[in-house]
C-alpha cells in the first residue's frame, strides 16, 4: 500500500486551471481518470488525511504511484478528454457504464444500391440507419413483418439477392407481396429506395400521414368499385395501426426525447434510458455498475451521458434528454451534447405533467432492475470468493490468486503446435488478456519442451516491461524480441488531447494496457506432473519465485504442485476446482481454436499458388480437369496445354513448380491408420486431398 505523500505534487506545480488527470500505479497502469474546473483544488482534496477519505477514494489513492495532469482551455474540451481517456485506458477506479448485453436495433442499409432491413447488433455502421435499441429481436421481426405489407423492401441476405437475380426468380417473399423483389426488376433501385426511406419515415414516427394517404385510396378504391383493391388496403391500414400499437402514445406533443433514470445504493448504480421518437417509446435499454468511487448522481448521469452519446453523432442525439438530476456543472455537458448533435439540445429534469409522469416509470424499472441484479450478484460473488479462497488454501498461498494464467499446448500429431494463454481476473474471463503463441524453437512433437518455451517467452516479455519501468534492477539484458499473437484490437494513439501536449504521444508506456506486463498470483498448467516442473523451472531460470505455479491433469483431475510427488485431490463439489476446470478448459478451447484456424490455411495451401499468373479461375480449371492435385503432378506438358487457358509456357512453369514441390502426404484415418485413396470428392479449395476421417475421430487426435 503506497502512501499519498510519497508522490504529492509540490505546492505551485498544479496549475489553476481546467484540466484533466490520471492516477497510475506502480506498473504504469492508469487506475483513475478525472476532469476538474481547477485542477489545484481538485487534486488537493486527494492528498488530505486518509481518515478523511471516502473509503474508495482512500483505495483509490493508496494504490496509485504517481499522478499526472493536461491542461485544456475550456470545460468542454476536459470532459471529452475524460471520456477519450476512460475509453483509451478502461481505469479501473472509474464508474464505466456497460451494456449488460448487447441490445438489437432495427437497421436500413442505405449505404446500399437497394437498402435492406435487418436486425443488427454491435457498433453502429456509417451510412446505417438504426431505430431502437429493443429489448428483444422478435420484437423487431414482428414489426417488420407487419410493415412489410405496406413497405416492401428487400430483406434478403446478399447471397440470396445474388441467386434471385441470377436465376431471374424471387424469394417466396417476393411472391406472397413482402418484397418488391428488386432482384429480378420488378422496381428499378430509384423505386426501392423511395420505399426504404418511408419506412425510415414511418419508423422516425411520421404515421398519420401514411394513415390518411391509404384511407383516401382506399376510399377512391370503393368508389370506383375496385374492391379487391380496396381490401388489400384496409388490410395495410390494418397492419400499420397494429404496428403502431406496439408502442404506445406516451407524450402527446409528439415529443422525441431520451429519458434517464438512476436508482443507485451505496455499491452499485443502475440505469435505464427510454427513447421516445414521436411521442412512442420506441427503445430501452439498461445498465449496471459497481461504483467504485465516491459519486454524486449528477457525476452519475454525466458518466452516462458520455456512454450514451460518445460515438453518436446528428440525430442520435435527441433534441430533450431528461434526467433525475443535472450535472455540475451543467454547461459544459449541455454545450458537448448540443456538439455531438450539431444544433440545441435540452438537459434538465421534468417537474410536472406526462414527462415526469413517465420518468416515474423509468424510474421504477432502474429500481427493479437494480434489485433483480443484487439479488443475482449476490449468490456469484459469494460462489467465486469462495472458489478463490479454497484454492488459496489447498495450494498453501499466503492470499487468494485474484489473477489467474492457464496455459496449454494443441497440436495434431505432432503438426502446427501452438499455445494458448488464457487470464481469469477475480474468478471471471478478462478476454482482451488472452494471447497466443506458436511453438518456434524446435519442430515435433514435445509438450514438455513447448510448455517450457511458452512460459519463458510470456515472462521473459514481463521481466523486460520490468526493466522499461525501472521496476528491475538486476542489471542483466532481457530479450524483448519475443511475439505472440493477440486477440485484441491494434493500439492506436489517442486523440482529443491538448495542443499544447501534442508530442507527448500515448505509447504503452503512457499506461496502456501492455502484453506482458502484469504478472499473475497463479499459473496453471494443463497437464501433470512433466508439465508443471517445466513451467516451474522456466520460472526458476529466469529468477521469478513469487508466482505459484500449479497443473490440472485431465484424467482424474488431480492438481499437481512442483516436487510434490502426489497430488492435490479437491473435492469433487468444490468450487475451487470447478474455477479450475473452467480456466483449464477455456485454455484448452483456445487454443484448440487456434491450431485449427492454422491447419486449415495449411491445408489450402497448394504448390500451385506459387505459380506467377496462375489465377483462382485457372487453378479450378486444371483441378476439376484431371480431378486431383495428384494426377496433374503426373501429367505432360502437353496434357497441361489441353485445359482451356493454359498456354505452353504457362504449361512448363506448372510442371516445373510441381516437380520442385514435395509431394503431400497421403491421407490418414487417425482413428484406424488406414490410408484413404483420394477421390474426387474429397479435395479442397486447393486441391489436396481432406482428411475425411469422423469429425469425432479427428478432434481426439487434437491436443
Amino acid at each position: 500500500m503506497a502512501d499519498p505523500s510519497s508522490y504529492r505534487p509540490k505546492p505551485g506545480e498544479i496549475p489553476d486551471s481546467p484540466g484533466v488527470y490520471r492516477f497510475r500505479d506502480e506498473h504504469r497502469r492508469v487506475i483513475y481518470v478525472g476532469k476538474a474546473k481547477s485542477l489545484r483544488q481538485r487534486l488537493a482534496n486527494y492528498f488530505q488525511d486518509l481518515a478523511g477519505l471516502h473509503p474508495r477514494t482512500r483505495s483509490m489513492v493508496t494504490t496509485a504511484a504517481s499522478v499526472e495532469w493536461t491542461v485544456v482551455s475550456t470545460e468542454v474540451e476536459a470532459l471529452q478528454l475524460e471520456y477519450s481517456w476512460i475509453k483509451e485506458y478502461d481505469p479501473r477506479f472509474n464508474v464505466k457504464y456497460r451494456d449488460d448485453k448487447s441490445y438489437p436495433y432495427l437497421a436500413v442499409t442505405m449505404n446500399e444500391e437497394y437498402p435492406r432491413v435487418q436486425v443488427m447488433r454491435g457498433h453502429k455502421k456509417k451510412g446505417v440507419r438504426y431505430f431502437g435499441p429493443y429489448a428483444h429481436a422478435w420484437a423487431i421481426r414482428d414489426t417488420v413483418d407487419l410493415l412489410l405489407r405496406v413497405f416492401p423492401v428487400r430483406t434478403c441476405s446478399a447471397g440470396v439477392f445474388k441467386n434471385a437475380a441470377r436465376t431471374g426468380r424471387p424469394c417466396l417473399l417476393g411472391y406472397i407481396g413482402k418484397c418488391s423483389a428488386p432482384c429480378v426488376d420488378r422496381v428499378s433501385a430509384e423505386e426501392h429506395r423511395e420505399l426504404a426511406d418511408e419506412f425510415c419515415d414511418f419508423m422516425t414516427g411520421r404515421t398519420n400521414t401514411y394513415i390518411r394517404r391509404l384511407e383516401k385510396q382506399m376510399a377512391e378504391a370503393a368508389d370506383e368499385m375496385e374492391y379487391e383493391r380496396a381490401a388489400r388496403l384496409r388490410d395495410d391500414i390494418e397492419a400499420l395501426k397494429k404496428a403502431m400499437e406496439k408502442n404506445a402514445v406516451v407524450l402527446a406533443d409528439a415529443t422525441d426525447a431520451d429519458l434517464i433514470a438512476v436508482a443507485e445504493d451505496e455499491l452499485e448504480a443502475a440505469v435505464q434510458i427510454f427513447h421516445v421518437r414521436g411521442g412512442r417509446v420506441r427503445g430501452q435499454r439498461g445498465w449496471v455498475t459497481d461504483k467504485v468511487e465516491e459519486i454524486t448522481t449528477g457525476a452519475l448521469v454525466e458518466h452516462a451521458l458520455q456512454q450514451l452519446y460518445g460515438e453518436e453523432t446528428g440525430d442520435a442525439v435527441p433534441k430533450e434528454v431528461l434526467v433525475p438530476a443535472l450535472p455540475d456543472p451543467v454547461e459544459p455537458v449541455q454545450e458537448w451534447l448540443a456538439g455531438r448533435r450539431g444544433s440545441g439540445v435540452s438537459l434538465r429534469v421534468p417537474q410536472r405533467g406526462d414527462k415526469k409522469a413517465l420518468m416515474e416509470t423509468v424510474q421504477r424499472n432502474a429500481q427493479q432492475a437494480l434489485v433483480l441484479h443484487k439479488t443475482k450478484r449476490a449468490s456469484d460473488l459469494t460462489t467465486r470468493s469462495r472458489a478463490l479462497e479454497e484454492i488459496a488454501d489447498a495450494l498453501d498461498l499466503d492470499s487468494a490468486p485474484l489473477r489467474i494464467e492457464c496455459y496449454d499446448i494443441s497440436h495434431l500429431q505432432g503438426d502446427d503446435v501452438v499455445a494458448s494463454m488464457v487470464v481469469f481476473e477475480d474468478g471471471l474471463a478478462r478476454k482482451s488478456e488472452y494471447r497466443r503463441f506458436q511453438i518456434k524453437g524446435f519442430a515435433g512433437q514435445d509438450d514438455v519442451r513447448s510448455m517450457h518455451e511458452v512460459i519463458t517467452r510470456r515472462f521473459r516479455r514481463y521481466l523486460a516491461e520490468k526493466e522499461k519501468t525501472g521496476e528491475w534492477t538486476d542489471g542483466e539484458t532481457t530479450e524483448t524480441t519475443e511475439t505472440a499473437e493477440t486477440t485484441g484490437n491494434g493500439e492506436s494513439p489517442l486523440t482529443g488531447t491538448d495542443p499544447a501536449d501534442t508530442a507527448n504521444t500515448l505509447t504503452e508506456d503512457d499506461g496502456r494496457p501492455k502484453k506482458f506486463a502484469y504478472p499473475p498470483q497463479l499459473v496453471v498448467v494443463d497437464g501433470g506432473a512433466p508439465q508443471v516442473a517445466a513451467a516451474r523451472r522456466a520460472l526458476d531460470d529466469l529468477g521469478i519465485d513469487d508466482i505459484a505455479v500449479c497443473g490440472l491433469a485431465k484424467r482424474l483431475e488431480e492438481v499437481w504442485l512442483p516436487g510434490d510427488d502426489d497430488p492435490v485431490v479437491l473435492p469433487r463439489t468444490s468450487e475451487g476446482l470447478y474455477l479450475l476446470q473452467r480456466v483449464r478448459d477455456e485454455a484448452h478451447r483456445f487454443a484448440i481454436s487456434y491450431q485449427r484456424t492454422k491447419r486449415s490455411k495449411r491445408f489450402r495451401s497448394s504448390p500451385l499458388d506459387d505459380v506467377p499468373g496462375l489465377g483462382d479461375t485457372r487453378k479450378q480449371a486444371l483441378l476439376k480437369h484431371f480431378g486431383s492435385l495428384k494426377k496433374l503432378r503426373s501429367a505432360t506438358i502437353d496434357q497441361i496445354c489441353e485445359v482451356p487457358g493454359i498456354g505452353r509456357k504457362t504449361a512448363e512453369t506448372i510442371a516445373a513448380a510441381l516437380a520442385q514441390a514435395a509431394p503431400a502426404a497421403p491421407a490418414v484415418n487417425t482413428a484406424t491408420g488406414e490410408i484413404m485413396e483420394e477421390e474426387p470428392g474429397t479435395m479442397g479449395s486447393s486441391g489436396e486431398p481432406v482428411r475425411t476421417g469422423a469429425p469425432d475421430e479427428r478432434r481426439g487426435q487434437e491436443t
